[in-house]
């Protein structure tokens, strides 16, 4: 049986260990002990390594531990001290895993759209040059860059990424946001934004594992082309709230916090026909009319 390492254990990891156990032998990467998370990967025979991708020093025993890779991790917060835009976190993870005298043979990188940066909301495939407009995407542009790069070495492994936009499920809904009543931005100024389900993106993860082509980039997003404001519209409906305000972008730059206000100065639209043809993804969620439908009747 092949032996999978997960590397970052946050919530689109675990939704993917129900499609992962009895097919792999499997471990994840875990900083700390923690005692809902211990549980939930034994109960899908996982076997948790301690290590921290910010202490170099506690990654030795990453080295052959593994023939395939599932990376979710996010880069650190913050930039390096020279202001460079490296992700030292998937850095140090190559180190350690090229030390052992096996290497794995494929490995897939949950990376963001975020890279493209504004598009002006055309739509862009996957040979779209990616322009970052943030600190935090830069970095995911260096995580892409160095794991194909260790791709194209000898020996490397079969690298596939998945630039996934906006991820929601019943426990990623902006709610709060629509109860206080924060506004969106009118009509003349809205974007497009992309969202992909939780549960969808964990399906293209294992289906990239499987079916990836070395060094190949996919969108994992659905078919939606929603407006920012639609999508809000959209959960604000699915839950019986009112829909939140609208304002200019000149009022939104004065209300809103900078977070807020990045996702709001980039808009694209996401072809997604790569991941469907190539790696034979039907999406159970392929619009977040869908996806919301079927939260709202499961909660």
């Amino acid at each position: 049986m092949q032996r999978l390492l997960i590397i970052g254990c946050g919530d689109v990891a675990r939704r993917s260990l129900p499609l992962l156990a009895g097919r792999y032998r499997l471990y994840a990467l875990v900083r700390a002990p923690d005692a809902a998370l211990d549980a939930e990967l034994a109960r899908f025979g996982v076997t948790a390594v301690r290590g921290d991708l910010d202490r170099p020093a506690t990654l030795a025993r990453l080295a052959g531990l593994a023939d395939l890779v599932l990376h979710f991790a996010p880069p650190q917060e913050s930039a390096d001290t020279a202001g460079i835009g490296r992700d030292w976190r998937t850095r140090r993870l190559i180190a350690a895993l090229r030390r052992g005298k096996i290497l794995p043979r494929r490995l897939v990188y949950i990376s963001t759209s975020g890279i493209y940066g504004d598009c002006g909301g055309a739509v862009i495939d996957e040979t779209r040059r990616p322009r970052p407009k943030t600190a935090r995407a830069g970095r995911r542009v260096d995580a892409e860059a160095e794991l194909r790069r260790w791709g194209r070495l000898p020996g490397g492994p079969n690298v596939a990424i998945l630039r996934a936009p906006g991820i929601y499920a019943a426990n990623r809904l902006p709610l709060e946001r629509i109860r206080r009543h924060d506004p969106v931005l009118a009509a003349g100024d809205d974007v497009f934004t992309n969202h992909i389900h939780g549960d969808d993106l964990a399906r293209a993860a294992l289906a990239a594992l499987r079916r990836g082509r070395p060094n190949r980039a996919y969108h994992a997003s659905d078919d939606s082309a929603l407006r920012m404001a639609e999508w809000f519209d959209a959960v604000a409906d699915a839950f019986d709230l009112p829909h939140p305000p609208r304002v200019g972008r000149a009022e939104a730059e004065r209300v809103l916090a900078p977070t807020v206000l990045s996702f709001m100065r980039e808009s694209r639209r996401l072809d997604n026909r790569r991941l469907k043809r190539e790696l034979g993804m039907h999406l159970s969620y392929p619009t977040v009319a869908a996806g919301l439908a079927a939260i709202r009747k499961e909660s």
